[in-house]
């Protein structure tokens, strides 16, 4: 007896692995997922209630509101803007309007490790380019790995997991390199919590390329990360194609009216950014001084090399007494997100025994 099978691509897919949550015992300080340790301010939090009063209903399809007000900020008219359940889903939007079979997607690696998932559900090859020493993008080996079969080049900036953000007179000349009909998108998830004065800022670049796709999310710093909504701007020719298979009714009107809220309460919101900007900086710094050969980080996040020792290193923060979760890489590194003072303290506490 014959069964269906799936696509050969999907049955070969990697799982995507969440941050840990923990389990049994005491409940542990969670550093393990690129979350803001922050909720929604009350503004927004009303704003939410308010936008789930009539769940029975279908939200606006378009997400009209939120496409108008993105386009606003960003000085673009609303067809240079397409929103989705999070900019992963935007991403896999995009994946799926400019790629399909025998076709190539090409990325640094390690990066975001939904990249080759998305490009393989898409029907496309995933080419991943080795990052530097300094576990920053090559720019150099990306273009020369760009073929007759690529579609699209992602570039993660601040790179998630390892932090450095991509620079932007090397970026400008990456896209000089880039044949026109490559799709490039920068993915600027992190960009809000950036504070290389060298760093590429998607809206400096925005428009000035008519293959540029920049990625945005309301995830991070705006703390909204559980109700999944992200957008996308570029050339209102390039968006079309993806506002073409978004899903119907992906972004909820909760979701839309706590992101409508979140941008009216933007500087409060920010200020909060700039707490978890200076306590990247204090945990960067105990780090290194702990002796880890970290990189520059750029988003809310710290990389530690820990390669062979890393599930050593996972084992003996989740034996603490108060238990630390971090997102392990198996064989490269552990990412530690930025949580609160407090919960940055005991990881400092914790590093001297670990180094």
């Amino acid at each position: 007896m014959t069964t269906p099978t799936p696509r050969p691509e999907v049955a070969a897919l990697p799982p995507y692995v969440p941050g840990a949550r923990g389990g049994a015992g005491p409940a542990p300080i969670k550093l393990s997922s690129n979350e803001s340790p922050y909720g929604p301010l009350p503004s927004v939090l009303a704003a939410m209630a308010s936008g789930g009063e009539a769940p029975h209903r279908y939200p606006d399809m378009a997400a009209s509101a939120l496409h108008s007000r993105l386009a606003e900020i960003n000085g673009v008219g609303p067809d240079a803007v397409v929103a989705g359940a999070g900019s992963v889903a935007v991403l896999a939007h995009i994946l799926h309007a400019y790629t399909g079979q025998g076709d190539e997607v090409v990325f640094a690696w390690r990066s975001f490790e939904a990249y080759p998932i998305l490009s393989a559900i898409a029907g496309a090859s995933a080419v991943r380019v080795p990052l530097t020493a300094d576990a920053r993008h090559d720019l150099d080996a990306m273009v020369a790995a760009i073929t007759d079969k690529t579609k699209v080049v992602l570039v993660c900036s601040p790179n998630n997991p390892t932090g450095p953000a991509v620079h932007a007179g090397e970026f400008e000349a990456f896209m000089a390199r880039v044949p026109s009909s490559v799709v490039v998108v920068l993915d600027e998830a992190y960009g809000e919590y950036s504070r290389d004065p060298l760093a590429v800022k998607g809206a400096d670049v925005l428009g000035r390329f008519p293959n540029l796709l920049v990625l945005r999310t309301f995830s991070k710093a705006y703390g909204l990360a559980g109700l999944r909504v992200g957008y996308a701007l570029g050339p209102a020719a390039l968006i079309a194609p993806v506002r073409a298979v978004v899903t119907p009714f992906s972004v909820t009107e909760v979701a839309q009216s706590a992101a409508l809220a979140s941008l009216d309460a933007n500087a409060e919101l920010l200020e909060r950014v700039e707490i978890t900007v200076g306590e990247r900086e204090r945990v960067l710094a105990a780090v290194r001084a702990a002796g880890w050969d970290a990189p520059d980080a750029d988003g809310n996040f710290v990389w530690l090399p820990t390669r062979e020792g890393t599930a050593d290193f996972v084992a003996a923060l989740g034996a603490l007494p108060t238990p630390i979760l971090v997102r392990p890489f198996a064989g490269e590194g552990v990412r530690i997100t930025i949580g609160t003072p407090e919960e940055n303290d005991a990881l400092i506490a914790a590093l001297p025994i670990l180094a």
